[in-house]
């Protein structure tokens, strides 16, 4: 019984990092977006 709760334990903290590694992937796509865009409208 004790290994099932560390493995759960184990398994939320992967979870919780995670969505905060793909939160940060999502802000620098959305930066890299908003530079290229602003390039587009400068270049009209």
């Amino acid at each position: 019984m004790k290994k099932m709760i560390g493995m759960f334990v184990v398994a939320g903290a992967l979870l919780v990092s995670a969505c905060n590694t793909v939160e940060g992937v999502g802000r620098d796509v959305s930066s890299a977006g908003d530079t290229v865009a602003d390039t587009a409208n400068g270049a009209k």
